[in-house]
């Protein structure tokens, strides 16, 4: 531990101390005029102060046209042109003199946020101003030109020029301008790109390789860490220039997917450190503090909404120092406390926070700008997601270790209960013999008890049918009473209706026999006035077709008391749904108050293999709680009772709705429970949705009911349709 402790503050001492020694070369006094620089052949080099004269424009009010008379301009002390939070928009004055072999100096700004970058200067031939811009298409033509902001500068061979540039950008940054020699820029470029390219194929390969771990293994750290690695790979891909390759919005691209970015990736740089070192559980007093952390990133993304461009980096490059340093202390504290996995990421962010460092130092100018430090977050992240990817796997190891230890503590801890176990286990092999014989007298008065509550339960269930049974009969009874006292009552008026028509016969037929008898066919004449032959006829009719349709309402009560004589038929056969409802309803027809409306909606359905008789139980059932729900209400308006039947692909459904009282949440719950009723002492055995459930069950369907208290209720049943033959009891 104190080897890696060791290692963590040289490395820190040594940026912290190359950071001071470059602040100190960067003091001194510097001339009011620039120095010409000089470009030859495969040569390239950075615009430094000695070079280049600066003039800030914040407000942005100098116009090019007269840039070349302004005397405002003024040499600085760092090494390069700096953007600040107060200064978005520079001029710099320089002159290049063009000692190579080709007539075009490449001007190039890389790993910088520029939203602007423009040249101008005067054409001493053609006597006018030329303007040139990082945003001219030819400037993006191919692949050496994607990842820098760049201007080809047309300057004769051996010719020197006098140039204003004019850079803008949001981010406060530092502005490392370099000027190449054409063959020397063709060659650094490729040379870039195939190591930029191959630092962006690291961060794939890493995201990809742990994304595989994370699917293999199921540890959520791993998927954090992808997240991580996905983010901090955006945002080196941006760093090295590769962000125009996606946007050609550079304004767009530099003002809010840059910091946007940053911002995803502090966010998900604390989730991965809170889940790697398991914060939550070993830094329990200070772990709201922790979470002040992610505040940090919040307020510069708020900047950003808001439109504070400017704020929002500021806030983001003093937000990756805090929480960097956090992170380290955080790290160090909790492998001094003996979390091992700590070990690595302490290395790995202590060198992260030291390129932090220098990075910082390089963009103010107190450390030299060269490819070291230009490049310096790009490949200490890369070293960092290797010690990362280290710490995961020492952490499984570590979990290991913990596994096996643990492991090897409970395999004492079982030994030390198998001798415990070995000793009880002599000492109530002799109380088991004692309890055998007290239990095998248990058992067997069990058995009689068992069999007592069976019979009990048997006795209840037919109790139960009997009931059904009951008010079958007497719905039945009511129903053929009405037709038969129709019919009876017709007869005795049907009787008289023909003994007059029997009477006029007979004295027509006297009166036949004595042709020459003139009273005895007018008195026949006068006995047919008298009853009124046509009403007598029409009255028969009209008997006749009463006794039709009582005769006809009596056959249909006995089709459906033949459709309900099978209540415990028990043989799997063909049975019409649709009928047996219609024959319920007419069964309960007697039950079913006048203010109640009854309306079937069926839906064609093919005969479904049931037990019917049981089918029908279920049907009267549910048909008469819903008419007894309706009963209890105080007031009936608009009651109805609507069953509905619908053909399914392998599954018929009944739904049986009602506007009845409902039920309570407590109620429902508990309504198939046997025993269970709301009513009254001796108005029910609490056993009918009791057996309706069993009897659905054992068909292999289901019951559902919705309900709540003055809404009514609706009970949903779903029948298969390839029930096989099976005993139902």
């Amino acid at each position: 531990m104190k080897k890696n402790l060791l290692i963590l503050c040289f490395i820190l001492q040594i940026s912290s101390s190359f950071v001071l020694q470059a602040a100190i070369k960067q003091t001194g006094t510097f001339t009011t005029k620039p120095d010409t620089l000089k470009v030859y052949d495969k040569q390239n080099q950075y615009l430094t102060h000695q070079y280049f004269l600066e003039l800030e424009d914040p407000d942005n009010i100098f116009l090019p046209k007269n840039i070349a008379s302004n005397n405002n301009f003024h040499t600085i002390h760092s090494s390069f042109p700096l953007l600040k939070y107060s200064k978005s928009v520079t001029w710099l004055k320089f002159i290049i003199q063009n000692n190579s072999s080709q007539p075009v100096i490449p001007i190039t700004i890389s790993k910088s946020i520029i939203d602007e970058f423009d040249v101008y200067f005067n054409d001493t031939l053609k006597h006018r101003q030329v303007h040139l811009s990082s945003k001219d298409p030819q400037y993006r033509s191919n692949l050496l030109t994607q990842s820098v902001t760049l201007i080809n500068i047309p300057i004769a061979t051996n010719t020197s020029n006098t140039f204003y540039a004019r850079i803008k950008s949001n981010a406060s940054t530092v502005i490392p301008i370099e000027i190449h020699s054409s063959d020397e820029f063709f060659q650094k470029r490729s040379l870039e790109n195939m190591i930029n390219g191959a630092a962006i194929g690291i961060f794939l390969a890493m995201a990809l390789f742990n994304l595989m771990l994370f699917l293999t293994v199921g540890d959520l750290s791993y998927l954090y860490y992808v997240i991580y690695i996905v983010f901090l790979g955006l945002t080196q891909a941006l760093t090295l220039g590769f962000g125009p390759s996606f946007s050609k919005n550079t304004i767009v691209l530099n003002s809010y997917v840059t910091p946007l970015l940053r911002i995803c990736f502090g966010y998900s740089l604390l989730l991965f450190a809170d889940k790697f070192l398991q914060l939550r559980q070993n830094m329990k007093q200070y772990y709201k503090l922790y979470l002040l952390l992610y505040i940090l990133y919040t307020l510069p993304l708020i900047a950003i909404i808001t439109g504070y461009i400017h704020l929002g980096f500021i806030i983001i490059s003093i937000n990756i120092f805090v929480v960097s340093t956090a992170l380290l202390i955080i790290g160090i504290s909790l492998y001094i406390k003996g979390f091992n996995p700590a070990k690595f990421f302490m290395i790995g962010w202590g060198m992260f926070l030291a390129s932090i460092l220098i990075s910082i130092a390089r963009n103010y100018g107190f450390v030299s700008y060269n490819y070291v430090t230009l490049n310096i977050n790009t490949y200490t992240s890369i070293i960092e997601l290797i010690l990362f990817s280290v710490a995961l796997a020492d952490k499984i190891n570590f979990y290991r270790q913990q596994n096996i230890e643990a492991q090897i503590a409970a395999l004492t801890i079982a030994k030390e209960n198998e001798r415990l176990i070995t000793e009880q286990n002599i000492f109530l092999e002799y109380k088991v013999k004692d309890r055998t014989q007290e239990l095998i007298q248990t058992n067997q008065n069990l058995s009689v008890t068992i069999d007592n509550l069976k019979s009990a339960q048997m006795q209840l269930v037919e109790t139960e049918k009997m009931a059904s049974l009951g008010q079958l009969t007497a719905g039945v009874a009511h129903e053929i009473n009405n037709p038969i006292n129709f019919v009876s009552s017709n007869v005795k008026p049907l009787r008289l209706d023909f003994d007059e028509i029997l009477t006029l016969l007979h004295k027509y037929d006297t009166a036949a026999n004595n042709p020459g008898n003139s009273e005895m066919l007018n008195e026949a004449n006068a006995f047919k006035q008298k009853i009124d032959a046509d009403f007598v006829k029409d009255e028969i009719h009209t008997l006749l077709d009463g006794i039709e349709d009582g005769a006809n309402r009596t056959a249909e009560i006995v089709q459906s008391l033949r459709t309900f004589s099978r209540m415990d038929e028990l043989v799997l056969m063909p049975a019409n749904i649709n009928s047996s409802i219609l024959s319920a309803l007419i069964i309960l027809r007697s039950s079913i108050p006048h203010y109640i409306d009854v309306k079937p909606v069926l839906d064609k359905l093919e005969p479904l293999n049931c037990y019917g008789g049981k089918i029908n139980q279920v049907l009267l059932n549910l048909i008469n709680n819903s008419i007894q729900a309706i009963k209890e209400k105080e007031v009936h308006n608009n009651e109805s009772i609507t069953i509905y039947t619908h053909d399914h692909t392998d599954h018929i459904s009944i739904e049986i709705k009602d506007t009845g009282v409902g039920m309570i949440y407590e109620v429902k719950q508990r309504i198939f429970e046997p025993f269970f009723t709301t009513k009254t002492v001796g108005e029910g055995t609490g056993l009918g949705l009791s057996i309706v459930f069993g009897i659905i069950e054992k068909h292999h369907g289901t019951i559902h009911v919705e309900s709540s208290p003055g809404n009514g209720t609706t009970f949903t049943v779903t029948l298969p349709k390839n029930l096989v033959a099976e005993r139902i009891e």
